[in-house]
Parts: C-alpha cells; sequence; structure tokens
C-alpha cells in the first residue's frame, strides 16, 4: 500500500544508494566476490531499494518517469526468494552501471516535489492533485536501469 508522503521512500532510495556506493568504494568485482560482509551489505541495501518502490506504489511512475520501477519493485523479491541463485557479476553491474542513474532521477524528483512544497505551502500535502504536479518537474528524465530482477531472469531463461 503506498505511503501518503512519497518523499520518504525517495530519500530512502537514495540513502541506500549512497551506502552501496560507500560499501563498494574502492573494489573492484574480485574484491567483491570475496568479502561476504559488503555482499550481504549491498543486497540489503537493494532489498530496501525495492521496498522503497513497493512503497510508493504506481505514484512513482508519475512522479519520477522514465525508471523501471516494476523491475526494481520485482529485485526485492527475486533477492529474497532466489537467492540462492542471485549472480553476484549481475549485483556488480547493477550497483555499477544502474544505481547512479536511478539515484540522479530520484534526486531530480526530491528536488522537484521540495521546490513545488515550498511554493504549495501547507496544502501541498492535502491537495493530490498540487503533490501529482511533481512530474511536471521530472519529465524529460529518462532512466535505463534494467536492475538485479530483469537482468537474472534473462540469464536463467538463456
Amino acid at each position: 500500500m503506498p505511503f501518503n508522503n512519497p518523499s520518504a521512500p525517495f530519500r530512502d532510495i537514495v540513502a541506500s544508494i549512497e551506502k552501496i556506493e560507500r560499501f563498494v568504494a574502492g573494489i573492484d568485482l574480485v574484491a567483491f566476490s570475496k568479502d561476504e560482509k559488503t555482499i550481504s551489505a549491498v543486497e540489503r541495501e537493494l532489498q530496501k531499494i525495492s521496498e522503497a518502490a513497493v512503497r510508493l506504489g504506481k505514484e512513482a511512475e508519475q512522479l519520477c518517469p522514465g525508471v523501471p520501477w516494476a523491475d526494481i519493485r520485482g529485485m526485492g523479491n527475486w533477492l529474497r526468494h532466489q537467492y540462492d541463485r542471485v549472480d553476484l557479476e549481475t549485483i556488480w553491474t547493477t550497483v555499477e552501471r544502474d544505481l547512479a542513474n536511478l539515484k540522479s532521477a530520484v534526486q531530480l524528483t526530491l528536488t522537484s516535489c521540495l521546490l513545488l512544497q515550498s511554493r504549495a505551502g501547507p496544502e501541498f500535502h492535502k491537495n493530490k492533485k498540487i503533490e501529482k504536479g511533481c512530474t511536471f518537474f521530472a519529465v524529460g528524465v529518462t532512466v535505463s536501469i534494467p536492475l538485479l530482477f530483469k537482468r537474472a531472469k534473462e540469464r536463467i531463461e538463456s
């Protein structure tokens, strides 16, 4: 069930991405594959990103278009239920190639929503039409991030 305040899950996504960036700073795939703690920490933050996307619900597509939200929501299920089939190279590729784009798109949406909120005043959270106006600022941001779920599914099917 989506939450009333979409900025909280968006902030959680950015926070999780920043943690992942710190966890993997200065290491490569080989070092990552040998570090159980870092693997577990990265997987946990990816699950949190997925859960934040679940909490955003269908509003995610409206507020932050161009992001494959369905794949991001599915990623958490994949990590939880297919944990024995998760490929570390796929996780690494997701971290190295995809999260920066997601972070940029979400930060733009957050900035836009905050700007709109400051202009709208206390009516922001009471009036869904005003809240949906965040889309206006985020339109045009196209993010191509297939992420873990889509890539892992493709690997198993091939």
